[in-house]
């Protein structure tokens, strides 16, 4: 193409060259006709308003994970920045009918009741587990939960006196499984690690539907409060792995339970609208931007019922990393048989870790370790802490204790190995197993024999003896933060236990564990 210009008449000639130009095409022209909303979106709200509850496994099994729950919380509180993180941002901030934070005075409004409740349960990595293609932590969902139900438990009373809705403890339950169930379904055959991405995206999907309902919107909405919660922006999980480790995994949850919540309400007060094909739009669906073009797939289990919180995992006897649950329970048979032979971890010149592809891939570390984060997210740290004490527990992992040398020179005499067969155990829907196996020679030559776990207490195959160990764990956790008020604690562990708990209003509940 050329300009030509004619000097008298001031004007300016395009000259195109002489070749033919194809048509044009409008194939990339798109319809703005609304589609359907994504059958996920559908599914899952379905779920949701339509599918009772019949398991009495998964109730009883709920009640002990809410009674953990909540003891994590209050354990969490030892801990400076713990208590700092959820403090109201305007200080003395009290809403009026708000959600009280177990084991403060704080009263907040919902969204930031739920970020504080779920940093809380959440801040030890001791809450519960679900081990599947995604891992995580669906108990997480309680701080959401937990949150709306309190608060308007707390608002009915105030402007409906005897009236209006109270959530009783049996609801707060069965919003639980189902917040369970969602997220660890979705997890099963779907890594969002593998992507970049943290599993608290779940965590907030799961959140936003089962609390949809409890502030009574309809399946509609729900779909709605579902499609936000996906479009939301989503977690890098760089915040978990070496070399940005750090104090955001302790209140990820937190934050992704407060967006859910602060969704729902938008949803229920402003019409935000749907977000119909967020899953499955072409280029701009989250597909296409964050799951490299592939749906989720639910070939394993196809329909939401109470599957994952009957299956659930509890962590019991250490506040670790699950998947190095049972390294550490080998760790400390390890220690006992060294004292039993007059030796120590002095003695080791090896260990060989045999385990998971996942453990591997997530807390297999070398190098130093900066914070109580990167600490609890290192099997060989894990380990090493009980060959030394015998024990492993919350404060271990502080900057005080990690000052041992003892504990670094021990690490560098570890490595780890993938067994095939404890990753297939670990996929299998029928075995869900953890495997983690210790093979220890010493200085001397000699290497005793190999320490394999493949189940940890937690399990479901170690329920029986689990339970017991998991009420104490909640006991110590009462005992440790009321010091100065055992009574309440008794009085706590009796209501906690009575036939009648499913029954009682949730408020008043949490009010036994509140401060002031």
């Amino acid at each position: 193409m050329f300009l030509a210009k004619n000097l008298k008449n001031n004007k300016i000639k395009v000259c195109l060259p002489k070749k033919k130009f194809a048509a044009l095409s409008t194939a990339s022209i798109q319809t703005n006709e609304r589609p359907n909303p994504d059958k996920v979106l559908k599914d899952i709200a379905k779920y949701v308003h339509e599918t009772p509850l019949k398991s009495s496994l998964a109730l009883d099994t709920a009640r002990l994970c809410f009674l953990d729950t909540l003891g994590c919380g209050l354990a969490a509180l030892k801990f400076k920045q713990a208590q700092n993180i959820i403090k109201p941002i305007v200080p003395g901030t009290i809403v009026p009918s708000g959600t009280k934070i177990l084991g403060t005075s704080y009263v907040m409004d919902p969204v930031k009741g739920a970020f504080a409740i779920g940093t809380l349960i959440r801040w030890l990595d001791y809450n519960d587990c679900w081990l599947a293609a995604e891992w995580g932590h669906p108990s997480d969902n309680l701080g959401g939960i937990l949150a709306v139900a309190d608060h308007l438990s707390r608002l009915n009373k105030a402007t409906h006196g005897k009236n209006g809705k109270q959530f009783l403890v049996k609801d707060v339950l069965e919003a639980m499984i189902k917040a369970h169930e969602i997220q660890g379904i979705i997890a099963l055959e779907n890594s969002f690690n593998k992507v970049g991405l943290d599993h608290v995206v779940l965590v907030k999907v799961a959140t936003a539907g089962v609390v949809s309902k409890m502030l009574g919107l309809s399946q509609e909405q729900t779909i709605e409060a579902l499609s936000q919660a996906f479009v939301d922006g989503q977690s890098l999980r760089t915040y978990r792995h070496a070399p940005n480790t750090g104090s955001r995994k302790s209140w990820a949850a937190g934050d992704a339970v407060s967006r859910a919540v602060n969704l729902a309400y938008l949803v229920k007060n402003a019409n935000v609208g749907t977000i119909p094909s967020v899953l499955t739009a072409r280029t701009w669906g989250f597909y296409d931007v964050l799951f490299k073009g592939k749906p989720f797939s639910f070939q394993q289990r196809s329909k939401y019922d109470s599957y994952v919180m009957e299956n659930v995992l509890f962590k019991i006897s250490f506040p670790a990393e699950f998947h190095a649950q049972t390294a550490v329970e080998a760790a400390v048979k390890a220690y006992r048989i060294l004292a039993k032979q007059g030796k120590t971890f002095k003695d080791i010149k090896s260990i060989r870790i045999r385990t998971q592809e996942a453990a591997m891939r997530i807390i297999d570390k070398s190098g130093p370790l900066y914070n109580y984060a990167d600490r609890d997210h290192c099997i060989q740290y894990m380990i090493a802490v009980p060959l030394i004490t015998g024990n492993l527990t919350a404060t271990d992992y502080s900057d005080e204790v990690a000052r041992n040398p003892e504990i670094d020179n021990l690490r560098s005499k570890m490595y780890c190995i993938e067994d095939t067969h404890l990753t297939q155990n670990y996929h299998d829907p029928d075995k869900r197993s953890i495997g983690n196996a210790l093979l220890i020679e010493l200085n001397d030559g000699t290497q005793l024999d190999e320490i394999f776990v493949e189940y940890p207490v937690g399990h479901k195959f170690r329920r029986e003896e689990g339970i017991p160990l998991l009420m104490n764990k909640f006991q110590r956790h009462l005992r440790e933060h009321f010091v100065e008020s055992p009574d309440k604690v008794d009085l706590i562990m009796k209501v906690s236990s009575k036939t009648n708990f499913f029954n009682m209003q949730i408020d008043k509940y949490m009010d036994l564990f509140t401060e002031g």
